[in-house]
């Protein structure tokens, strides 16, 4: 429930400020009036801030006679007081001791001095637009072209109070102002301007306009300073983490320590994020600027990091800025050794994302091993080397006589050469066979390949032979064997008769 009644206090704070925004711009109301609520969220402060600079830039401030009438916070009241603080302050140079730290932040008396100082530059940024709205508009008869090559808002104005009426740039010395390159571009543009020299009334109004611009600037530096001088002290763990310039962009944007501490990490990360004229009244478009870059995403600590992990670093250091905002507004930890310890915490985290992969490491060879091996090959293997062996006569064939024509042979469409072997007499070298690799019947088939052993022979075996004188003799094989065993019956069995049968 208390989380639902800050975010409706901020809703109803957020509204409030951007219609006093839309109010100062539209119809030149007085800069008092103009003031940073407690706790405003940052998206809506960036949109009003860009719907502020769309209109100031819609604005036709040429029939304005003076700067003042649009941008009154310069002679304010309210800039004056806060700039007698500062200044009171600064020439004081009052060491503080811890019991200046002690009891809640809203009682310390120079935190209310810092985050009106941080409400004023902001406002400031907003005057700066409407002050070089003004000059471009009244310069423009003089010099239409200087506003495209010189975008910035301050530049633009040291530029337009150098240059005033003199057509002839050649006998100023702008390089002290702007970078030689642009110089000569601008150099070059007067030559050729269609622009007109304007009264003395106008000269002294843009005159006029340019040191309000110059003089913003200055008042914004000071601010800036004391601030930084002074976050240290207010919010040490803070400013440990992201330095004392972004922390007092921080602080000032959230509307002070209290409102910043009740800001959740996803908030804070997109907090001042830059719009059409930036933080600084550029004029700059920030088309190309990262989606949610904002005071965190552009600190030293971000920037310094490689540009893939400048995400990872910003939600990182967004994290720990709410915890230090709320120790800070705890006065806790004074000496800010808490928000130290969190810095290098995020720096070795990064140092370790951004370490190159470990490299692959060299790989031992394996343990020789000597003993007999298996010899791979086989019949199969050299019967295959015997096919695409080169012979004696594919040599021949691949090899010519230096000065005189091979033979061709042509089979069909295809025309092959003979080489050496055309003018040969048809004898072939060729290698005589190793006996060793001749393929033969494997000893284990010799018994089944070879007929059988002894001297029986079939019956229906016969053989021819041819004789001169008889022709054709047919020869009984049975014959020879039928006279072997005759002869031997009669020689062991002559004298035996068979027995009569009865």
């Amino acid at each position: 429930m208390d989380l639902l009644h800050d975010l409706d206090d901020l809703s109803d704070e957020e509204h409030q400020q951007h219609t006093d925004t839309q109010t100062t711009v539209e119809a030149h109301a007085d800069a008092d009036a103009m003031k940073m609520d407690e706790g405003s969220d940052d998206s809506d402060s960036d949109n009003s801030d860009s719907d502020n600079e769309d209109k100031g830039m819609d604005l036709d401030l040429t029939a304005v006679t003076s700067v003042h009438a649009i941008a009154k916070l310069l002679r304010s009241q309210r800039l004056a007081d806060v700039m007698t603080k500062v200044n009171g302050f600064m020439q004081e140079a009052r060491v503080r001791v811890p019991a200046d730290n002690t009891g809640p932040v809203e009682d310390d008396p120079e935190y209310a001095l810092l985050v009106n100082a941080n409400n004023l530059m902001f406002d400031v940024d907003s005057d700066i637009l409407l002050v070089h709205k003004f000059i471009k508009d009244k310069y423009a008869a003089r010099f239409p072209e200087l506003e495209t090559l010189v975008p910035n808002a301050l530049d633009y104005a040291r530029a337009v109070k150098a240059i005033g009426n003199e057509m002839d740039l050649m006998k100023l010395d702008l390089k002290s102002l702007l970078p030689p390159g642009l110089v000569m571009i601008i150099t070059v543009a007067a030559t050729t301007t269609s622009g007109k020299p304007l009264s003395d009334k106008s000269l002294d109004a843009v005159l006029e306009a340019c040191e309000a611009a110059l003089s913003l600037e200055q008042t914004k530096i000071t601010l800036l300073n004391y601030v930084e001088s002074r976050m240290t002290f207010l919010a040490p763990n803070l400013t440990a983490i992201l330095g004392s310039t972004t922390a007092a962009k921080i602080m000032g944007a959230a509307g002070g320590l209290t409102a910043l501490s009740k800001i959740p990490a996803c908030n804070l990360l997109v907090m001042g994020k830059v719009g059409k004229g930036g933080d600084t009244g550029t004029g700059l478009f920030a088309k190309g600027q990262h989606k949610h870059a904002g005071f965190i995403y552009y600190s030293e600590m971000v920037q310094n990091v490689s540009k893939e992990y400048r995400n990872k670093a910003a939600r990182m250091i967004s994290a720990k800025c709410c915890l230090a905002a709320r120790i800070d507004r705890a006065r806790e930890t004074l000496d800010g050794n808490a928000g130290r310890i969190w810095r290098d915490e995020i720096a070795k985290k990064l140092e370790k994302a951004q370490e190159p992969p470990p490299g692959r490491g060299i790989k031992a060879l394996p343990i020789p091993n000597d003993g007999p091996k298996k010899r791979r090959g086989g019949k199969r293997l050299r019967r295959q080397k015997e096919k695409m062996a080169v012979t004696e006569a594919w040599k021949a064939q691949n090899r010519m006589k230096f000065g005189e024509a091979e033979e061709e042979v042509i089979v069909g469409d295809t025309v092959r050469g003979l080489g050496l072997l055309g003018g040969q007499t048809g004898k072939v070298r060729m290698a005589a066979p190793n006996p060793k690799q001749k393929l033969g019947v494997a000893k284990k088939h010799h018994r089944m390949l070879s007929g059988p052993s002894g001297t029986a022979t079939s019956g229906l075996s016969s053989s021819l032979a041819f004789t001169p004188v008889q022709g054709i003799e047919l020869e009984n094989p049975e014959a020879a064997a039928q006279r072997k065993a005759a002869a031997t019956d009669d020689k062991y069995f002559g004298g035996f008769k068979r027995p009569v049968s009865k």
